[in-house]
């Protein structure tokens, strides 16, 4: 980051922003890219793009551009939202057709689908990438345009065995976030079609988000993108590991499946989600209470193997 190469992104002059935009793309088979602060930005830009005020989008009801971007939907785009009721955060094609709005000027229209990948209310969970191409199909019948919230997609990606190519053949738009899993400080790059990242750079610029000399930060997601995803199999296997333990004590209700780098368990008898929080804290082991009843626990490459033994030590001690 200290030697990166940098310019003026707002002019489009940063060497090390255009380098990072550019592979990003091209990871996904994608024309173009956009270097945004933050995964909330690319998403909402990526909505503000596709729609129309009046509009309507599909998507989980548990999905992070519901439940975590402020109401941005309706203040940045003025759509409203059919929320699915799926399965840890995934839903179907067969969902998604039963939530199309018919033509008729009562309803609002219905525009754009987004999916969550991995699902991070779901715990971490991942798509099929056959429900995927179903859901993809429906979309083409109906003149829906597909974006992908992948805020964790290389985490599916490694977990399922699957290439970023694919994903970039299915969806019309893409956001993948670099300061997850893959470790950068900040950022995350919004990916489609030339004509359509060049309407999400104005719409950057109104957000506030046109950054100058961005390309310190653009460097660290170079490094990252270059790096750091194969090891994601590693925080997996720390997230197994952890959530094995928390199945065997009596305080551990329902665990959701652990399919990749987060765990999600529900906390019953002598603690409350917050109290248990609280506890391990006392032992240097950082949780979230994400609601009255359940936890969340998230492990990344700064998680070392040691932290983990300690973290399992720290458990069974309860």
């Amino acid at each position: 980051m200290f030697t990166a190469k940098v310019g003026d992104d707002v002019f489009g002059e940063d060497p090390s922003v255009n380098e990072l935009e550019s592979l990003a793309a091209s990871m996904f088979g994608l024309e173009a890219g956009l270097f945004c602060p933050s995964g909330t930005m690319t998403n909402q830009i990526a909505i503000k793009a596709h729609t129309q005020p009046g509009d309507e989008l599909i998507c989980d009801k548990m999905s992070h551009i519901y439940q975590y971007e402020g109401g941005g939907i309706a203040f940045n785009s003025g759509c409203s939202v059919k929320l699915i009721d799926g399965d840890r955060g995934r839903i179907t094609a067969d969902q998604v057709k039963a939530a199309i709005n018919p033509d008729d000027v009562h309803k609002p229209n219905t525009s754009l689908v987004s999916l969550e990948n991995t699902a991070n209310r779901g715990g971490g969970s991942c798509y099929n990438f056959t429900d995927i191409q179903e859901i993809k199909e429906v979309c083409l019948q109906n003149n829906l345009k597909l974006h992908l919230d992948g805020a964790r997609i290389f985490n599916a990606l490694i977990a399922k065995n699957e290439t970023a190519k694919q994903y970039g053949e299915i969806f019309d738009t893409i956001s993948i976030c670099l300061s997850k899993g893959l470790g950068t400080p900040v950022g995350s790059v919004l990916l489609g079609p030339k004509d359509f990242i060049k309407k999400a750079r104005r719409i950057r610029k109104v957000f506030g988000g046109g950054m100058r000399q961005a390309g310190f930060m653009a460097a660290a997601g170079i490094y990252a993108l270059q790096n750091n995803i194969d090891r994601l199999s590693i925080d997996h296997e720390h997230a197994t590991q952890i959530a094995e333990v928390l199945s065997k004590k009596d305080f551990i209700g329902a665990l959701l499946p652990v399919e990749t780098n987060i765990i999600i368990f529900e906390v019953k008898g002598r603690f409350t989600a917050q109290q248990l929080s609280a506890k391990l804290k006392e032992h240097n082991v950082l949780a979230i209470a994400i609601s009255p009843t359940q936890v969340r626990i998230v492990v990344h490459l700064d998680i070392t193997p040691a932290m983990v033994a300690e973290t399992i030590q720290v458990i069974e001690s309860f």
